[in-house]
This record gives structure tokens, C-alpha cells and sequence, in this order.
């Protein structure tokens, strides 16, 4: 597996950190991004705040070879710290597991919206936009999100596509095949893309201190969109896109200058409290906290290659009824107007003070409260700080069992926990969360 390229960068703030907080030990902990990747992910953790248990595993598919993605960072020993600059202050997250795929040529948008479930024929410069690309079965081959990059002098009309890096390559070779006589040029840029991402309610004040101009933050103000600026003096995009609970910003920059930016962002200190970080790098364990309080699930954890739209939690999200065909659309309609998927993604509250991991087995409860039969398994959980430290879950459960108020049974932590069946994915309140 290869190095991280910002590697240098991720030892060197480890190193600085641990002398600024008087010797605390700070070391770089790094993870696999890929099959296997996370097991033993729910360890215990030293922190008050625990580990968020979630697997990336990416099944082999058939199709060219990805890119070998590097390591990233798990996290760096300072797991409370992570989880809190998230919700009180900015998050700065090294997005390696990210690929780009850039779509250019005039008809480009006319092509994409053939192809995905999102409506995408209206989609205008600065535009942000998520859908699916479906095989002919209605499966999820990967999960998409459309970044309408506005035009600039002398550079050509671009739509860049943020997808799993495990899953650009297979993209652009099946979206290929489907290309006749369109001019349409689509490549898997991922070797050429840094990606950094910005979370939180102080990350608008970052940005503009590393250089984004006012207007861009202005536009960055409203969710879904996009924007060209700079930030340390790097033509960059930016995309406004909220995953965290708080607001996130994804930064698509030339591979070689994220080693500067990122920098810019996490060299910033507070001048009126002389050495607090106005922003703190944040791991895979701290995102995946941040992320499953807020409701939001991922390709390859929670839903995969298998699972229909219907299954995925976030269908309306990512899926327009209204428009024409699609490949895997016969599959979409149809479920919507005659049935039901056989499992549903849904999120779990526990009862009792305990934490399953994912990949554990939900059972049905029996008449006489015992476990019954098995109707699902646990995709990601954690204890949410948010909500006083209870445990929750996201779980691929059968849809008889989905409703709202459910009550289920999960092996937990050497006993079993009784969890509800929550409204929505989202366990955080819909307002705000600020400093």
C-alpha cells in the first residue's frame, strides 16, 4: 500500500502537537482504506469519546484496476480534540479514500443525466448535486457527487465527480461504454486531485484566513454549492457539502500544492488565546462519529453494490422520479410504484449503556422478549456525544422490521441491547450546531 502523500505533513503536526500540549503523546495512526479496512475499529479508546465503528470494505468488482489508494489517518491519539473541533471549532481532514473523475466536452451534462438517478439536465455553474450511478439490475455502483465547476477564461467547461476511490476507475470505464458519438471526455483524475476537507462552524473563518477570497465564502454560505478561489495562493474548487452535522467544505486542489494548503489551515493559531489551533486535523474515528450523529451513511459501509436505491436510507437524496431513463431505472420505478425493497437502511438507538460493532447481528425480539430470528446487521455505530454518550447504530435490517419505533435486540458487549427503530437517519436535532 503506498505512502500517504501528505504523510510528512500528518508526522510533522504530530510532532509540533505533542511539544504544544507539554509532551502529551501524539502519534500518526494510520489504517488501511480498503477491504478488511477498520476491523478492530471498536476497540476501547483512551478518550472520553469512543471509537465510531464503521468498515470500509470494498469487495472486488470486476473492471480495470483502481488506483492502489494510500493509508489514512485513523487518527492521532487525540480523539476527544478531533470529535470537538467538528462541532465547536474546524476539522481539516486529509480525503485520500477520495477520487476524482473530471467530465469535460459540451455534451457532457446532457450524457451524465442519461446515465445517473439524479435529475441533472438544470444543473448550472456552481451547482452541487449527489445521485447514483446503477448497474442494469438497479444496484449501486457508486455513489456520486456532481460539482458544476464554474467556468473560467481560458480553461474548458468542467464537471468534476467526487466518488470512493476504490470505485473511479470502474466508473469511468462503465460510463465509457455507453459513450457513442457525444462529445464527451471522462477521466479518472485521481492521481492529479489533492482533496482536503474543512468541517465545522469556525471552518468559513479558516478558509478566509488561508486565503479564499469573501465572494467564494459568501457563495459557500449556502449548502450545495460550488466555487473556484484560492487558498495559500492554489487556484482551487471548493464545494459546500454537509455531512457532519456542521458545515463541511470538499477542496479539490493540484495534488502537488495540498501539502501547502493543508499548512495554511492547520497552522493557524488563535491570537487573542495564544497557542489554541483554530483548526485540528481530524481521522477516519472522529468523521465517522461526527458523521453517523448526523445521519449521513457511506457507499461500501453502510449500503454497497448489492443494495438497491430503496435500500440505502437516502434514496430521495440522491434519486429524482420526474426524469427520463436511466440504466437500472425500470428497477427504481418500480419499486417505487409496486412494492417495497426486502431491507431498509435504518438507524438504532440503544437502551442500554452499550455499544455494538458493526457487523453484528440484529435480531428480532420474541413474545417473551427473548431474540428471535435474524433480521439484519449493524453497518456503523458509536456513542454520540451529542446525545449524552448513547449508543447508536446504523443497520441493514429486513423492512418488516423498519418502521419507526421498532424494537430490535443486538449482541452488545457481551450481552444484548434492546434498540428502537429511530424516525430518520439523523440523530442530531435539525438546527444548527454552533460554537
Amino acid at each position: 500500500m503506498p505512502a500517504n502523500p501528505l504523510q510528512p505533513e500528518h508526522e510533522r503536526y504530530a510532532r509540533v502537537e505533542s511539544v504544544r500540549l507539554g509532551g502529551v503523546p501524539v502519534e500518526v495512526e494510520w489504517m488501511p482504506y480498503g477491504v478488511g479496512a477498520g476491523e478492530g475499529a471498536g476497540a476501547g479508546s483512551a478518550t472520553a469519546v469512543p471509537v465510531a465503528t464503521a468498515v470500509p470494505a470494498v469487495a472486488p468488482v470486476a473492471g480495470p484496476a483502481p488506483i492502489e489508494p494510500p493509508e489514512i489517518v485513523a487518527g492521532y491519539g487525540l480523539l476527544e480534540l478531533e470529535y470537538a473541533a467538528f462541532r465547536r471549532g474546524a476539522a481539516v481532514m486529509d480525503m485520500a479514500h477520495r477520487g476524482t473523475i473530471a467530465v469535460r466536452g459540451a455534451d457532457r451534462v446532457d450524457f451524465l443525466n442519461r446515465m445517473v438517478t439524479q435529475e441533472l439536465k438544470d444543473i448550472a455553474a456552481g451547482d452541487v448535486r449527489a445521485g447514483f450511478w446503477l448497474n442494469r439490475k438497479g444496484r449501486i455502483v457508486a455513489d456520486l457527487l456532481f460539482v458544476q465547476v464554474p467556468d473560467a477564461d481560458g480553461t474548458p467547461p468542467l464537471t468534476l465527480v467526487d466518488v470512493d476511490i476504490h470505485d473511479a476507475a470502474l466508473v469511468v470505464s462503465t460510463l465509457h461504454s455507453f459513450l457513442f458519438a457525444e462529445d464527451v471526455q471522462i477521466t479518472d483524475e485521481s492521481a492529479l486531485w489533492g482533496r482536503l476537507a474543512v468541517h465545522g462552524p469556525e471552518g468559513g473563518a479558516l478558509l478566509s484566513n488561508a486565503g479564499v477570497d469573501d465572494v467564494a465564502l459568501e457563495a459557500l454560505n449556502q449548502d450545495a454549492r460550488c466555487v473556484r478561489s484560492t487558498i495559500a495562493g492554489v487556484a482551487a474548487v471548493f464545494a459546500r457539502r454537509d455531512q457532519c452535522g456542521s458545515p463541511g467544505v470538499e477542496i479539490f486542489l493540484p495534488r502537488e500544492a495540498a501539502g501547502r494548503a493543508w499548512d495554511a489551515l492547520v497552522s493557524q493559531h488563535d491570537v487573542q488565546e495564544i497557542g489554541r489551533r483554530r483548526a485540528r486535523p481530524a481521522g477516519w474515528h472522529a468523521y465517522n462519529i461526527a458523521r453517523i450523529e448526523a445521519g449521513t451513511p457511506l457507499h461500501h459501509v453502510d449500503f454497497g453494490p448489492d443494495n438497491l436505491p430503496h435500500e440505502s436510507g437516502i434514496l430521495h437524496a440522491r434519486t429524482s422520479f420526474k426524469k427520463g431513463c436511466y440504466p437500472g431505472q425500470e428497477v427504481v420505478a418500480r419499486m417505487e410504484s409496486l412494492g417495497k425493497p426486502k431491507q431498509r437502511l435504518v438507524a438504532l438507538r440503544m437502551t442500554e449503556d452499550a455499544l455494538p460493532t458493526a457487523g453484528s447481528p440484529v435480531f428480532e425480539r420474541g413474545v417473551d422478549g427473548e431474540p428471535g430470528n435474524p433480521v439484519g446487521a449493524v453497518t456503523s455505530s458509536t456513542l454520540a456525544p451529542m446525545l449524552g454518550a448513547a449508543s447508536v447504530a446504523f443497520a441493514m435490517v429486513r423492512t418488516a422490521h423498519s418502521e419507526p419505533g421498532a424494537v430490535l435486540l443486538v449482541p452488545a458487549e457481551g450481552g444484548r441491547a434492546t434498540a428502537t427503530v429511530q424516525p430518520g437517519l439523523r440523530f442530531l436535532s435539525e438546527r444548527p450546531v454552533t460554537a
